[in-house]
């Protein structure tokens, strides 16, 4: 069993940067794939990121590359998505997931741990 509290949103400039972290409880944490996808007004939820239980790979949505970083820290039993060059179009709920699936699936179906969300608006 692992529970997922995500943190780090709030309200940001267009062309800002934010830190979102997902704090993890259970040994187990460390052996999942970490996700974050993203959730904004009327629309589905969708990928973001991913990275292996061992943060050796890593694997981002076209609309976020070059933009975003996934990282981890299992010792703390964290996750992050720093994002750089926010612009309001990234405005979403984000959360952070973990499963068993590899960094390149994308399918919401493919994480078995979600966190409540956090929230991040960019303002134009």
């Amino acid at each position: 069993q692992v529970q997922l509290v995500e943190s780090g949103g709030g309200l940001v400039q267009a062309g800002g940067s934010l830190r979102l972290s997902c704090a993890a409880s259970g040994r187990t944490f460390r052996t999942y794939t970490m996700g974050w996808f993203r959730q904004a007004p009327g629309k589905e939820r969708e990928f973001v990121a991913a990275i292996s239980w061992s943060g050796s790979r890593t694997n981002y949505a076209d609309s976020v590359k070059g933009r975003f970083t996934i990282s981890r820290d299992n010792a703390k039993n964290t996750g992050y998505l720093q994002m750089n060059s926010l612009a309001p179009e990234d405005t979403a709920v984000y959360y952070c997931a973990a499963g068993t699936g590899a960094t390149t699936n994308q399918r919401e179906t493919e994480y078995n741990y979600w966190g409540q969300g956090t929230q991040v608006t960019v303002s134009s």
